[in-house]
């Protein structure tokens, strides 16, 4: 697949309007403080470059997985290992042909099947802490977090899940009601954020490596299917949309952490505070430290503390911090307030203590995640969306498509707190602290008793029973990778997982919409015990091959169909011709989207070969649909006289399928006497 150009990014745009803004309001007394480099004098202790690497694995069969490793210093800084943490697997149906492969599963190796006692507190109403690590690992294979080969099935798991919830369970009461509910919420949050780590590792290794584990077609696949998992629709978003999908929501977290970035520097230098940001081991800038110098406590502000943005308690006025007894360092300053090492000449100690912790990846404004004086903070506005969803679904039973002021009450609330920032009820949450986590591993340059403090706060505001802590997920990914290889050596294992995934697959291939519905609502009906797949044949592979081919190129030339400009100034023209004579050959095989494209493309380019192969393309397809298109192509009046000749030569030639040959012969002969 062709690469697309990035988006223009709006970041310094919004940057230079928060400024301007900004500028105009009366700033602190202290001068700027707050410094991107602010921790220039912290260095990482081992190169970005050395901190993945990648591990493939032969599955037999024809499969393989493809495993990023890190090494987890901000865990282990003393004796660091390699940890598994994400392992894809890619179906190559045995070949090193990239057309006909295939990404099935993606397994998060921290994502476990949670302990009995985890599931029991999971469905406990209103209970919204950790309930301690899983104390032993099962042995068995991991689970995996999403087939993307099949990401329709998520769709369908949620409706049959939400349909089973309000029809069978919800009726007994609200003690099963609320207990099944906070048990599928849960589980379905314990995904999620596995699912966003591992989008985020895979990011990561791409991005600091530079060696590419995934081609870009892969590389927006792997991002989107997992992204759009959390949505109720997402696994039937059509996959030429998702290179697009890919492209902007990167281009939005980017203007997001650079908006984001940018407001809380400004804010923190107009309450003469210090900023300190966090970057991940590729230098995006995902999360931000707020300090406060010591000496300066006793000293009166020039105006009032303001604690818009911020969401913290005026400091000045804290008698907590003028007796602190939590965690503080020493750093060193220039005359200019500029971070030196201590060596410098005329640098200056200063005392400073952490006040909070933001994350950069909500809509709007900075996300508060760790208030370091007061805990509940953070943990109320963690809580502030699972406690409003409980109360109204659970106990009021009250629902915003059942109950008019109820659905324009929430619709204006959402609006106020969602496009407007504020930060309760924020969704994004579950993902700017997962991705803390994350960053916790790998970090090398923090303070190790701050990290350990940023730690043990963050298990105290997670909400979900189900999640283990930072050192038990280490060990339980190099445990379930373990039990990952073992039962792919198994014949009887994760290859013969492989072998009914690929019989699966060929039920597209024997049946129609119709009897694959029919199999699907047997499907739910049965609770997922029955699934109808094809017997396996000797020729399986064989069509398995062609089809994935098929797909392959039918999706290419539907991309370049789509452009806006000329094909020839967009594509390489000879990848074009490639695919329309792959659906060419193989015209009997070819989907109603590559005649579409096939015709399309004629329309949009001016070669004279590209075009006499979309023309034969349209001819060897051997359906309706083709002949209709050459017949429509033909009544173009702008079109040469020696174009219609040719398309008149197709069509007479031609014999689409259930078409005699008078009808042929007679709508050509008319085609051509109203040509004349």
């Amino acid at each position: 697949m062709r690469d697309f150009p990035s988006k223009k990014c709006t970041s310094q745009k919004i940057c230079l309007l928060l400024s301007l803004v900004l500028i105009l309001a009366p700033l602190g007394g202290f001068g700027v403080r707050a410094r991107s480099n602010f921790a220039e004098t912290q260095e990482s202790k081992v190169p970005a470059a050395d901190i993945f690497r990648l591990e493939r694995k032969n599955v037999e069969g024809g499969a393989e997985l493809i495993t990023v490793f890190a090494r987890l210093d901000g865990l282990q800084p003393e004796t660091p290992e390699w940890v598994p943490l994400v392992t894809v697997m890619r179906d190559t149906l045995g070949d090193a042909d990239f057309e006909n492969d295939r990404l099935r599963y993606v397994w998060p190796l921290t994502y476990t099947r949670p302990s009995l006692k985890q599931r029991v507190l999971s469905a406990v109403p209103f209970f919204y802490n950790r309930a301690g690590n899983k104390a032993q690992f099962s042995g068995t294979a991991p689970p995996p977090a999403m087939d993307l080969a099949r990401p329709d099935s998520d769709v369908w798991n949620k409706i049959f899940w939400t349909a089973l919830q309000n029809i069978l369970l919800d009726p007994y009461g609200t003690p099963v009601k609320a207990s099944t509910r906070s048990y599928r919420r849960n589980i379905n949050d314990y995904r999620k954020s596995h699912i966003i780590r591992a989008l985020s590792i895979l990011s990561l290794y791409q991005s600091v490596n530079g060696l590419a584990a995934f081609s870009d077609a892969e590389t927006a696949e792997i991002h989107s299917r997992l992204v759009l998992s959390d949505k109720t629709f997402g696994g039937l978003v059509d996959p030429l949309h998702l290179q697009t999908y890919y492209e902007k929501s990167t281009t939005q977290q980017r203007d997001e952490r650079g908006h984001n970035w940018e407001l809380l520097r400004q804010r923190a230098e107009a309450e003469s505070l210090y900023f300190e940001p966090l970057q991940l081991p590729d230098g995006s800038m995902t999360h931000a430290l707020i300090w406060i110098a010591r000496s300066e406590l006793g000293k009166k502000p020039e105006k009032p503390f303001s604690k818009r943005f911020l969401n913290f308690s005026d400091p000045w006025s804290d008698k907590r911090l003028l007796d602190w007894k939590g965690y503080s360092e020493i750093r060193y300053f220039d005359r200019e307030n500029r971070p030196v090492p201590p060596e410098t000449s005329g640098a200056r100690a200063v005392e400073m203590i952490p006040i909070a912790l933001y994350g950069l990846d909500n809509p709007k404004i900075p996300m508060l995640l760790i208030d370091f004086r007061d805990g509940l903070n953070p943990k109320k506005r963690e809580m502030s969306r699972r406690v409003l969803q409980d109360i109204t679904r659970n106990l009021l039973a009250v629902s915003r498509f059942g109950n008019l002021p109820y659905f324009l009450g929430r619709t204006v609330f959402d609006f106020v707190t969602g496009r407007r920032g504020i930060d309760v009820n924020q969704p994004s949450r579950l993902r700017t602290y997962s991705q803390l986590k994350l960053l916790l591993s790998l970090e090398n340059s923090l303070n190790p008793e701050l990290q350990q403090e940023i730690t043990n706060r963050l298990e105290r505001v997670s909400l979900n029973p189900l999640e283990n802590d930072l050192d038990v997920e280490a060990k339980l990914a190099r445990q379930q990778y373990e039990a990952l290889l073992a039962y792919a050596g198994r014949p009887d294992g994760l290859p013969a997982k492989l072998k009914r995934d690929r019989r699966l697959e060929l039920v597209p291939l024997e049946h129609g919409k119709t009897e694959r519905v029919l199999f699907r609502l047997a499907n739910i009906l049965t609770f997922g015990k029955y699934v109808h797949r094809e017997e396996a044949t000797g020729d399986m592979g064989e069509r398995l091959d062609l089809a994935r081919r098929m797909d392959y190129h039918t999706n290419f030339l539907r991309e370049v169909a789509k452009s806006k400009s000329q094909i020839e100034v967009a594509w390489n023209l000879a990848d074009v011709r490639r695919s329309l004579r792959f659906v060419a050959d193989y015209g009997a095989q070819a989907r109603s989207s590559a005649v579409k494209s096939a015709a399309r493309i004629f329309a949009k380019t001016n070669d004279d070969e590209t075009r006499h192969i979309c023309l034969d393309s349209l001819a060897r397809i051997n359906s309706r649909q083709a002949r209709a298109e050459l017949l429509r192509i033909s009544e173009n009046m702008d079109l040469d006289a020696s174009w219609k000749d040719t398309i008149n030569s197709y069509l007479s030639r031609a014999e689409p399928a259930g078409t005699s040959g008078a009808e042929i012969t007679a709508k050509t002969g008319s085609r051509t006497s109203g040509q004349q």
